[in-house]
């Protein structure tokens, strides 16, 4: 399954984002998108998803336009508010996923056996009966990935999935992604660690002003890029993504 972005074109009011960009993306790969605030990270994730229209060019999943292929694309937003004190199980919000219209519904058999299959791929099955407002952030996240993948999602797309989360909890989620982008469903992750994403990625885009840099990271033993990169740069540039190696002390913008 592609996604391919063709010459396409985007800006806010106080200017343009991306101008003639080209972008393609294959669903076996879990792709880390990077760079500085600002830079375009979410701008680029919005118009995938279709929550924003390019100015010029096209955007196709699966030879279809966004809006009209929703049902390929799973969505985990950075923050999704709780009340703790509303009595929603984990099961429950998990079986969210499997809403098509409406807000209420009576579900099947099937459906719950779906739900707790897609609770036991992050590891969450023996919190089903939890209640959702009792979870810490990380195990919530991992609940909202679970409730994306029961929809029948063939891609998943994560804004910074691992915000507000400890170390511990941000290597758990980006395992969990890891697997579900071996089980044959495609990963795209905003993501403000660099070195985490490295660690469990397949390709990193870099995106910056305008730019979107591809790298392939698949068969790349990362992790003196990794440790050089932690030492003395607050971000990638352009020519590290493209040849691994700058070869300069420092970054300055």
């Amino acid at each position: 399954m592609n996604i391919e972005i063709t010459n396409l074109s985007f800006g806010y009011d106080d200017g343009n984002i991306f101008k003639n960009l080209n972008f393609s993306y294959h669903s076996r790969d879990f792709l880390a998108i990077i760079g500085p605030n600002g830079g375009g990270k979410s701008t680029l994730l919005k118009l995938m998803l279709g929550i924003l229209e390019p100015q010029s060019g096209k955007i196709s999943i699966d030879s279809k336009p966004p809006k009209l292929a929703k049902e390929l694309i799973g969505y985990v937003p950075q923050y999704i508010p709780v009340n703790k004190t509303f009595p929603m199980s984990v099961l429950e919000v998990v079986l969210m996923g499997r809403l098509r219209s409406g807000l209420f519904k009576f579900y099947s058999k099937a459906d719950k056996n779906m739900a707790m299959q897609a609770l036991k791929m992050v590891g969450m099955q023996d919190f089903s009966t939890r209640g959702i407002g009792a979870l810490s952030g990380g195990q919530r996240q991992r609940v909202y990935i679970a409730r994306a993948l029961v929809s029948g999602a063939r891609i998943l797309m994560l804004d910074e999935p691992t915000a507000s989360i400890d170390t511990q909890g941000q290597a758990q989620i980006y395992s969990v992604l890891k697997e579900i982008n071996q089980s044959n469903v495609g990963v795209i992750a905003i993501s403000h660690d660099i070195n985490m994403a490295m660690n469990f990625a397949t390709k990193v885009a870099y995106v910056n002003s305008g730019s979107v840099v591809l790298h392939d990271i698949s068969n790349l033993d990362n992790r003196e890029f990794i440790n050089h990169l932690s030492k003395s740069h607050t971000h990638f540039c352009d020519v590290e993504l493209a040849l691994n190696s700058c070869g300069c002390a420092s970054h300055k913008e």
